[in-house]
């Protein structure tokens, strides 16, 4: 969505205004395009350069069964957020997200180490009057912190992460994935015969709690996974994964162990959201098919 982008760089500058600002970005013909997509119409998206910082030539955009929105403001604009039918908020902290930028904006943005330290306190102020408020309005958030199984240096040091699944009750044609029983609390270190775990281990979470003013049930992965081909164990202990047959969540997992976060609860999370997605997909075009069958 940063396509949607009003202002240049440079123009932003100038009007000393973020890429986070609303004035900054155009959400009348962001709806305009989203809406016509998910209609089955073709779209000419505009293209916001991030090496140069400027607003390229337009792109032609097929529509798709699956339509995947991304970027800042997503679930900002309420015209908008009607339109999408699952939400995903991803919510990094503080000393993550600063890792991470400075790892994408330096490798490949070609930033100075400097201006994004400087970039990130300039834009804070409104990631949190425009961005962070977005989380209320998500089925699912996705927590990345900082590994709790190290202290002090060690776990500054450490690239381990303390990953949550904050998933919201109620929410019409989803069922929030669950560990031993649903509704309960509990805390799980499943290393021993079953999973192979290098210090300092791996502990698992599973709770209700309140987030953002919604009822919400907790998933949690501190720590990482060293064999994938164990993860049979964990999901024998997860329900509601909407895989359809057992073993899938896992081969899944086993397909893409080169993507960054595949040993940890990132991978994990991002697997069950996607059988999620797809379990909303079927849910919604299966609903013409009922209503003809009914009537």
């Amino acid at each position: 969505l940063d396509d949607y982008h009003s202002l240049d760089r440079k123009q932003r500058k100038e009007k000393k205004v973020t890429a986070l600002n609303p004035k900054a970005n155009n959400f009348d013909l962001m709806y305009e395009q989203i809406k016509t997509l998910k209609e089955g119409g073709v779209i000419d998206k505009p293209i916001y350069n991030h090496e140069t910082g400027e607003i390229d030539p337009p792109e032609r955009v097929e529509p798709n069964k699956v339509i995947v929105i991304e970027g800042l403001h997503p679930l900002y604009d309420e015209r908008v957020r009607e339109l999408v039918d699952f939400g995903v908020y991803l919510d990094i902290s503080d000393e993550v997200k600063i890792q991470w930028k400075i790892q994408r904006d330096m490798a490949e943005r070609g930033h100075r180490y400097e201006d994004i330290l400087a970039s990130i306190e300039a834009r804070r102020p409104d990631f949190e009057a425009y961005i962070e408020v977005q989380k209320q309005y998500a089925d699912v958030v996705i927590q990345i912190f900082p590994t709790q199984l190290l202290q002090g240096e060690a776990a500054k040091e450490s690239n381990l992460l303390r990953v949550r699944l904050v998933q919201k009750e109620g929410v019409k044609d989803f069922e929030p994935v669950y560990l031993f029983d649903e509704g309960s609390t509990i805390d799980w270190r499943p290393c021993g015969r079953k999973l192979t775990c290098a210090y300092p281990g791996l502990k698992m979470y599973y709770g209700p709690d309140s987030y953002m003013g919604n009822e919400v049930s907790v998933l949690e992965v501190d720590g990482q996974f060293d064999n994938l081909n164990e993860m049979i164990y964990i999901e024998s202990h997860l329900s509601n994964t909407s895989t359809k047959y057992d073993g899938e969540m896992t081969e899944l997992l086993l397909k893409h162990t080169d993507y960054p976060g595949s040993n940890n609860g990132s991978g994990l999370f991002q697997v069950l959201v996607g059988l999620k997605m797809r379990s909303t997909y079927e849910t919604l075009i299966s609903a013409p098919a009922k209503v003809a069958a009914k009537v």
